[in-house]
């Protein structure tokens, strides 16, 4: 996979994302959304887990004997719940600011998990069961360099799991036009003709020798907050194999 080694950083991305290290963890602050988020995303994971590796579904730590990657972990949000389930896990992400705040909130929680401030490309071959990507895609240089990157992480017999927004009306209204001019999102996080459709996304999957084994929608409810489901207007979640 020789774009694997590809720089995928955006310099910009990872300066605009590193300002809000600090506040990453308050679920009232500048990263609200992604605490909202991480139920659903959880589900999903555990679910597409569950199903790949035949897994026991009432048991509080279904990874153990697992490793895992949260590539573009932010301050950990979703490395630390991976981590109480029992897997052995590695966040990385671009920016330094957000790695010292994983650590550190790692640290204070006890919970013994690598962080890494670097991009895919710079694992060395590393390869890890379960690699998760969530809200990343977006922000590369090169999106096609960045999936043959996670494809390259993927150890034979593991599960790759990706979210992101669908560059759709809705996706432009809701994220942008309401989402970061309302301040519920920082403004500049997103730029709407950098979203991947699913059908480009999953073309780009194929192409790293990947095949994609489920596929849902992420919405906002008012009664019951994003939920996953058929409606992949806004954003929509996906897991792939080694085809």
């Amino acid at each position: 996979m020789a774009n694997a080694t590809k720089a995928t950083i955006d310099p910009r991305e990872a300066a605009h994302f590193g300002k809000l290290a600090a506040d990453w963890w308050n679920p009232r602050g500048s990263s609200a959304m992604l605490h909202r988020l991480n139920p659903a995303r959880l589900a999903f994971i555990r679910e597409a887990a569950d199903a790949h590796w035949d897994l026991d579904a009432a048991s509080f730590t279904p990874l153990a004997g697992k490793t895992a990657i949260d590539v573009g972990c932010g301050a950990g949000l979703l490395a630390e719940p991976l981590a109480r389930l029992g897997a052995q896990v590695t966040g990385l992400d671009a920016a330094p600011e957000n790695i010292g705040a994983a650590q550190a909130h790692a640290a204070a929680t006890g919970l013994g998990i690598e962080y890494l401030a670097c991009g895919i490309e710079d694992l060395h071959d590393r390869q890890f069961d379960l690699v998760t990507s969530m809200e990343v895609i977006e922000h590369v240089t090169d999106p096609a360099a960045f999936v043959a990157g996670l494809a390259n992480a993927l150890a034979p017999g593991g599960l790759l799991i990706l979210s992101t927004p669908n560059r759709t009306a809705l996706s432009r209204l809701a994220m942008i036009t309401v989402g970061e001019g309302a301040g519920m999102i920082p403004k500049g996080t997103h730029a709407w003709d950098q979203f991947l459709t699913p059908d480009e996304l999953i073309a780009l999957l194929e192409a790293a020798g990947l095949r994609v084994t489920a596929r849902t929608g992420l919405t906002f409810s008012p009664a019951r907050g994003f939920v996953t489901g058929g409606d992949e207007t806004l954003n929509y979640l996906l897991s792939a194999v080694r085809a």
